[in-house]
C-alpha cells in the first residue's frame, strides 16, 4: 500500500527498559542495527500495525509492554532506488512512519526473535537512548533522530535495582 506521494504507511518502535536503554536489533545476516518497524496492513490502525510488528520481529505481546507516547505526524524517509524492489521504483520513494515509545514491562527472557517464520534480527542487545546510530542504514539516520528526539519528552526517570544503585554512587 503506497500513498499517492510514493511513501509506504509504516510503524517504529522504540522499546525501552526501565533504565531508559532502548533495544536495538541486529538484522539477519547483516552488520547493520535498526529497531523494530514494519508496514501498516490496509483497515489497521497503526497502533495494531505496531503491535503486530512488535510480536512478529521481537515476539513480545500487548502485555509485556506499555506505551508511553507516540508522534504526532508521520516522519518520512526515502530509501534509494538500489535498495528499492525493481517492480516498485517507478512509483515507490520511500517509507512514511508513526514511530511508538514503550516500556518493557515484561522481562528480557519475553523477547524471542524466532516468532515469526522469517525472522528480521538475528541478535539484540540494550543500548543507552541517545547511541551514536552510525550502526543504522544511512538513509533511516534523519528519520531515527527525529524519532528520538521528539518522544525523548515520555520517558519515565530511570528506575535503578539496588545492585546498580551501589555502582552508581562509589
Amino acid at each position: 500500500m503506497i500513498d499517492r506521494d510514493g511513501y509506504r504507511p509504516n510503524v517504529g518502535i522504540i522499546i525501552t527498559n526501565d533504565k531508559n536503554q532502548v533495544f536495538w536489533g541486529k538484522r539477519v545476516r547483516q552488520h547493520a542495527w535498526q529497531f523494530p518497524q514494519g508496514g501498516i496492513q490496509h483497515g489497521e490502525t497503526p497502533e495494531q500495525a505496531m503491535y503486530r510488528e512488535l510480536h512478529e520481529e521481537v515476539g513480545l505481546l500487548p502485555e509485556h509492554v506499555r506505551i508511553l507516547g507516540r508522534t504526532r505526524d508521520w516522519m518520512r524517509y526515502e530509501v534509494p532506488q538500489s535498495w528499492s524492489r525493481r517492480e516498485s521504483r517507478g512509483s515507490y520513494r520511500g517509507q512514511k512512519q508513526i514511530w511508538f515509545l514503550l516500556r518493557l514491562t515484561g522481562r528480557d527472557c519475553d523477547v524471542r526473535l524466532r516468532a515469526s517464520a522469517h525472522p528480521e534480527f538475528d541478535a539484540w542487545r540494550w543500548n543507552d537512548y541517545w547511541v551514536d546510530i552510525d550502526a543504522v542504514i544511512e538513509f533511516k539516520r534523519g528519520v531515527y533522530t527525529m524519532a528520538l528526539n521528539e518522544l525523548v519528552r515520555y520517558l519515565p526517570a530511570p528506575r535503578y535495582d539496588a545492585v546498580c544503585a551501589q555502582h552508581v554512587h562509589k
